[in-house]
C-alpha cells in the first residue's frame, strides 16, 4: 500500500493528503496562506529596498515569509536562537533593527503608517489624520501622540511635515506634476500653504529648490 505524506496546501479548509508521487518536483510541505508562527517587528524599515533586504535575509535562513511590510514581517516557522541572533546581526549591518520592546514597536508602527500614507499610498485618508491613525492602530490618538513625543522628542505633526516636505522634493525632482497638483495630492489646503511650509522647513521656495534638483535628496532613513 502506498504511503501518504500530509501536504499543507494554500487553500481554505482542512489540509488535504496526496501521495508524494503525484508531486515529485514539489517540496514536501506547503503552508496555509493564513498560517503565521512568528511576527517580527523591524526598526528603520521605511522603503521598498528595506523590504527586499528583510525578505532576502529570511530566505537565506531557510524561512518562509508570508508577508513583508514596512516595519514587520510574518514568518511561517519558529526561529532558533542562532537564527534570531544571525538575523539581528545582518539587519544591523543593513541599518535595520529587530525590536521586542512594546512601546518601541508601537512608535515604529506609527512611523510606518505615516511613511506608507505619504510616500506609497495611492489614496490619502478622507478623514482627519488623527482619526485615521487611531483607527488604523486601534489606540486613542492622544495616547499615541503623547507616547510619540515622549520617546522621539518630536510631535507626530512635525514627523508628518518632515515626510511631506521630502515627498514634495521628490515630486518636484520628478517634474511630472505642477505645484497645484502636488498640493492637492498631499492634502495641502492651497499652493500658498505648501509653499510657506516648504520654505519654513527648507529655507527655500519650491520653485528655487526645483532649480537645484541636481542636489542629492535625503533618504527616508535620514528623516
Amino acid at each position: 500500500m502506498s504511503s501518504f505524506v500530509a501536504l499543507k496546501v494554500a487553500i481554505p479548509g482542512p489540509y488535504l493528503h496526496f501521495p508524494p508521487s503525484l508531486f515529485p518536483d514539489l517540496p514536501i510541505k506547503f503552508f496555509n496562506e493564513n498560517d503565521c508562527l512568528l511576527k517580527l517587528f523591524i526598526k528603520y524599515m521605511v522603503s521598498i529596498r528595506c523590504k527586499m533586504i528583510v525578505k532576502s535575509e529570511l530566505e537565506k535562513l531557510g524561512l518562509h515569509a508570508t508577508t513583508v511590510d514596512l516595519g514587520e514581517a510574518d514568518v511561517l516557522e519558529e526561529m532558533t536562537s542562532a537564527q534570531l541572533d544571525h538575523l539581528k546581526l545582518v539587519l544591523l549591518k543593513a541599518g535595520l533593527e529587530l525590536m521586542d520592546d512594546k512601546k518601541a514597536i508601537l512608535i515604529e508602527k506609527i512611523k510606518n503608517v505615516i511613511v506608507e500614507m505619504i510616500h506609497y499610498a495611492d489614496d490619502r485618508p478622507k478623514t482627519n489624520f488623527s482619526d485615521f491613525l487611531a483607527d488604523k492602530l486601534q489606540y486613542d490618538y492622544t495616547y499615541l501622540a503623547n507616547l510619540f513625543s515622549e520617546v522621539t522628542g518630536i510631535t507626530i505633526e512635525h514627523f508628518i511635515i518632515a515626510h511631506k516636505i521630502e515627498r514634495v522634493k521628490e515630486l518636484l525632482i520628478y517634474d511630472e506634476l505642477n505645484l497645484t497638483q502636488i498640493s492637492y495630492l498631499l492634502n495641502y489646503s492651497s499652493v500658498a500653504h505648501l509653499s510657506n511650509q516648504f520654505k519654513k522647513v527648507t529655507g527655500l521656495t519650491p520653485t528655487f529648490f526645483k532649480k537645484l534638483k541636481h542636489k542629492k535628496r535625503s533618504t527616508l532613513e535620514d528623516v
